[in-house]
């Protein structure tokens, strides 16, 4: 490649940047209409989505130097946005809370974020929505090394054949990583046929994460009753784990259950799951009931968690 080749794509990443930045309005002096800078927006998001947050975590999440940030959370606490409450794991430590105001800031950052991108969205056809989307994962995939909670896949909701997948995924690798046998399979199966053929949209939801045109991940949320809901079949990829894909999708419930009025979020799980089991205990779940089992050709302890929400 030449000298002259190299710098004419240096301008043209410049180039985009521009635009995109103009695009979104990132340049403005508040973000989104907001009183509230692009970081200042990106903390109350972060704040708002992750239990158990630290300042040092937040820290390595958006790259930001530890002085800078402890004097932009410092001004969100005398705001009123913010507060900084002691751990009940370690009194050292201050976990990072929104305060009902800055929920407040928080609902008014994110409802403004999704009609912005929706109007943009809306002026594009459903095939360059979707190359939209995929050459945004490519840029991330390029540039962002590796995969990691905001990495370059995208949730939606279930289409045909997803279903197929699911009983796939959870049969093969449960039986290779824990050696359960095909009854496990076959109640994923169930599970599937039960919530396709009472699918209820206004309550239930599946989300499918995807990446490069291959899914790697999926969760459900079914109706119990009209206050109780069910979180149910979290799995992500073996090449998606250790990303944060599956605090994304068990967030996703959450707010899927709490904006459709649930009251509790429960289910059901196994001991012997400890990633699944460390981000449902992360996101706030409780421990309420275990019990010994004899199920998939093993002895098990199934466990039962829930959330008021």
């Amino acid at each position: 490649m030449t000298r002259r080749a190299f710098e004419d794509r240096i301008e043209g990443v410049r180039q985009f940047n521009r635009f995109f930045t103009r695009n979104l309005g990132v340049l403005r002096e508040g973000l989104l209409h907001s009183p509230y800078s692009l970081t200042e927006s990106r903390i109350i998001y972060e704040i708002a989505n992750r239990r158990n947050l630290i300042a040092a975590n937040l820290s390595k999440e958006l790259g930001l130097d530890s002085g800078y940030l402890s004097r932009i959370l410092d001004r969100l606490e005398q705001k009123g946005l913010i507060e900084k409450v002691p751990s009940g794991d370690d009194a050292r430590q201050r976990l990072l809370h929104l305060t009902p105001d800055g929920r407040k800031a928080f609902s008014l950052l994110d409802s403004r974020s999704r009609e912005e991108i929706s109007e943009m969205l809306d002026a594009l056809s459903e095939q360059d929505q979707k190359r939209l989307i995929q050459s945004m994962n490519t840029i991330q995939h390029l540039l962002g090394g590796g995969l990691k909670y905001s990495d370059p896949y995208f949730l939606r909701q279930h289409e045909p054949g997803d279903m197929g997948w699911v009983v796939h995924m959870h049969g093969h690798h449960y039986a290779k990583e824990y050696g359960w046998n095909e009854h496990f399979e076959a109640l994923v199966a169930q599970i599937c046929s039960d919530f396709i053929n009472h699918y209820n949209p206004d309550k239930e939801r599946c989300w499918m994460a995807e990446m490069d045109g291959q899914i790697i991940g999926s969760i459900f949320v079914v109706q119990d009753s009209e206050e109780i809901a069910k979180l149910r079949l979290l799995f992500v990829h073996p090449m998606a784990r250790g990303s944060g894909l599956g605090t994304r999708l068990v967030d996703e419930c959450i707010r899927f259950a709490r904006r459709k009025g649930y009251k509790r979020l429960v289910l059901w799980t196994n001991s012997i799951l400890v990633s699944a089991r460390n981000i449902y205990q992360k996101a706030g779940f409780e421990l309420v009931k275990q019990e010994p089992h004899h199920r998939f050709g093993h002895d098990l302890v199934g466990e039962h968690w829930e959330m008021t929400l």
